[in-house]
C-alpha cells in the first residue's frame, strides 16, 4: 500500500493557503488586494517552505524521503539531454507567457505590472536565492511527487496535477480580476502540462526543477532590479 497516495488530495492546499494569506492580509493592513500583491513573492517563499516541510515530514512518516517521493535518481537522464529539455522546459513557459499576455490583453510580450512591483531591497536581494530553490521544491514536490506519482489513471495522474499547478498561480498574488485570473491560469497551463506528462513518462523530475528554478530566478532578479531604481518599473507601468 502506497502510504502517500494521500498526498494528491491536498493539490487545492497552495490555492486555498494563497487566497487565506492574502485575505488576511488585506484585512489586517486595511489595505485593497493590490495594495499588498507586490509582497507576493515574499508570501510564495513562505508557502514554498511550509509546502516542503509537510512533504519531508509526510515522506518520513510513511517510511521514505523526499527524494523517494519525487523518485530522483542521481544522472537518470544524461547530462546533454538534460540541457536540451531544460532549454525547452524554459522555452514553453516563456511561450505560455507570451501567448496568454496577448490574448487576454493584446500586449506582446506583456509583463503584469504587480509580479515586478518594487518591496524593499534587502527582502527582495535575499529572495533571489530562496524563490527560485523553495518554489522548484514545493511545487514540483507536490504536484508531480504528491500528484503524479499517487494517481493511478494515466489522464487524471496528468490533468488534475496539470489543473491545481496552474490554478495556484491565480492567487499569487490574489486579486479578484476574472481577466488577470484567467491569464495566469492560461500562462502557466502548457507548462504544467508538459511537466506532468513528461515525469508521467520519464519519473526525472530534474531537468523541470532547474528549468522551474531559472525562470523564478529570472523573475526574482526583475523583482530586485524595480527596487533598487523604481524609474524602471515607473516606465513599465506607464507604457
Amino acid at each position: 500500500m502506497n502510504k502517500t497516495s494521500y498526498l494528491k488530495y491536498f493539490l487545492p492546499a497552495r490555492c486555498i493557503l494563497f487566497l487565506l494569506i492574502f485575505s488576511a492580509g488585506a484585512l489586517i493592513t486595511g489595505r485593497e488586494f493590490s495594495g499588498i500583491s507586490c509582497w507576493w513573492s515574499i508570501v510564495a517563499s513562505a508557502v514554498n517552505i511550509l509546502t516542503i516541510l509537510f512533504l519531508v515530514i509526510s515522506a518520513k512518516k510513511a517510511g521514505s524521503s523526499y527524494r523517494e517521493l519525487i523518485a530522483y535518481k542521481k544522472g537518470k537522464t544524461p547530462v546533454k539531454k538534460t540541457l536540451l529539455l531544460i532549454v525547452g522546459f524554459i522555452f514553453i513557459g516563456t511561450a505560455g507567457l507570451y501567448a496568454a499576455g496577448y490574448i487576454c490583453y493584446g500586449v506582446l510580450p506583456y509583463s503584469p505590472p504587480m509580479i515586478v512591483e518594487p518591496i524593499p531591497l534587502i527582502p527582495a536581494i535575499l529572495n533571489i536565492a530562496v524563490l527560485p530553490v523553495t518554489t522548484a521544491l514545493a511545487e514540483d514536490g507536490l504536484y508531480l511527487g504528491g500528484g503524479v506519482n499517487q494517481i493511478k489513471n494515466k489522464f487524471t495522474a496528468i490533468l488534475i496535477p496539470a489543473f491545481f499547478y496552474a490554478l495556484q498561480h491565480c492567487f499569487i498574488p490574489t486579486l479578484f480580476d476574472a481577466k488577470y485570473m484567467i491569464y495566469r491560469f492560461i500562462s502557466f497551463l502548457p507548462l504544467t502540462v508538459i511537466f506532468c506528462i513528461h515525469y508521467y513518462k520519464k519519473r526525472d523530475p530534474l531537468p523541470m526543477m532547474i528549468s522551474h528554478a531559472i525562470l523564478d530566478l529570472a523573475t526574482a532578479m526583475t523583482i530586485v532590479a524595480m527596487s533598487a531604481d523604481h524609474s524602471l518599473y515607473e516606465k513599465i507601468i506607464n507604457v
